[in-house]
């Protein structure tokens, strides 16, 4: 799940909350939509798109964390990963490992039958071999599994570049991840999905071998750290280019529209080799469009979808158990589950959840880490 706005970045970024809220929803009426639960029949059609949510979490956090690290080097500050990894572990780690220990002591909440072994949620390694028919509980932590690969990799990479004085050339690291990125995906499609097309069980094949592993999922993240490039180093460039935030949006729309007639199934061959990358620039083409000031998005200041946004992590990780709980009740008391109005309130309720976990967990846990950040500050600063 994406960063809150970061020290590069004090102002509210209105924009981008807006496009946090509306990732979230879309991964939930996805899921929603899905075979877990019961919905309304319109959801599984309507909610088509709604696995690009998270590529949408992914161009967002590729841009957040990158451009904070991108300020820091811009104004001469030595790279700290003492300290980035503090904020990582705050803001990530308490949360995650009060979610999974409630799937592991509460069989109730869960939404499928299994787990994955415990082993692989603490290492985050869930993402590899996720054959989601036999272990499809927690499934949707695939994608922290991504983001947490991202945070370890991304400053080391970083730190590397700057040992051999390649960081100023590294644009190409940059496209050469990309643009590999489709031969990766076309072997695993042949090599490993393939066999299993027609299978009964495709779809669950797909996920294990094309989906799910960060190898196959990276062009998000990608285009989030190139967005943040262009507006950290190319600064004249980027003030040109975001006068045009509205048009960036509908520009952003347009890609997504073709990326949506491009993937008709999200586990289909155009989608795995293709679809990936046209969402992602999409979505980033968003981001750069939510982040001009000129845009309607950025102008728009919403205490609901800063709301929804605040709470998306929480959201995200609770939401499939929430809703599992919510409709075992509804059908004890012999209600609809398949309703509109029985959508409605297991969101209501996921929010709900959502907002005890950040009032009680999150919160505390992000001021303790001012505390140790402070006193880290104060630290470096004390002479020896």
């Amino acid at each position: 799940m994406p960063a809150l706005p970061t020290a590069a970045h004090p102002q509210k970024l209105y924009g981008l909350d807006h496009l946090r809220a509306l990732a979230i929803l879309m991964v939930m009426l996805f899921h929603y939509g899905g075979r877990s639960f019961a919905h309304p029949n319109w959801v599984p059609n309507g909610a088509a798109f709604g696995w690009t949510g998270v590529d949408l979490f992914f161009v967002l956090s590729g841009y957040l964390i990158a451009s904070q690290l991108f300020a820091q080097l811009k104004k001469g500050h030595a790279l700290s990963l003492r300290t980035f990894f503090l904020k990582r572990f705050f803001r990530i780690i308490p949360a995650y490992l009060f979610v999974v220990a409630i799937y592991f002591c509460f069989p109730f909440f869960r939404e499928k039958e299994a787990l994955p072994p415990l082993w692989k949620f603490l290492t985050f390694t869930q993402n590899f071999g996720l054959y989601n028919k036999d272990y499809g509980t927690f499934s949707h932590a695939w994608s922290l599994c991504v983001e947490e690969h991202f945070y370890f990799f991304l400053p080391f990479t970083i730190l590397v570049l700057q040992i051999t004085n390649r960081f100023k050339n590294s644009w190409w690291i940059l496209l050469f991840l990309f643009l590999i990125g489709f031969g990766i995906r076309l072997f695993c499609w042949y090599q490993f999905y393939a066999p299993y097309v027609n299978d009964a069980n495709a779809g669950a094949y797909y996920g294990k071998y094309i989906y799910y592993p960060t190898y196959n999922r990276l062009d998000g993240l990608l285009v989030g750290v190139a967005i943040a490039a262009i507006h950290i180093y190319k600064s004249n460039f980027w003030n040109k280019l975001i006068k045009y935030g509205n048009l960036l949006l509908v520009l952003g729309l347009v890609v997504l529209t073709g990326a949506y007639f491009l993937c008709e199934s999200y586990s289909e061959f155009n989608t795995a080799v293709f679809g990936y990358p046209v969402v992602a620039l999409g979505y980033g083409i968003l981001i750069c469009g939510a982040l001009s000031p000129n845009s309607v998005l950025y102008k728009w200041q919403s205490k609901f979808t800063t709301f929804i946004a605040t709470l998306s992590y929480g959201t995200y990780l609770t939401h499939k158990g929430v809703i599992h709980i919510i409709q075992y009740f509804a059908i004890k008391l012999q209600l609809s589950i398949t309703s509109n109005l029985m959508l409605i309130i297991c969101f209501v309720v996921c929010f709900a959840a959502a907002y005890l976990l950040h009032i009680l967990l999150e919160k505390p846990f992000m001021k303790m880490r001012d505390r140790v950040l402070k006193k880290e500050s104060k630290a470096i600063k004390v002479p020896a």
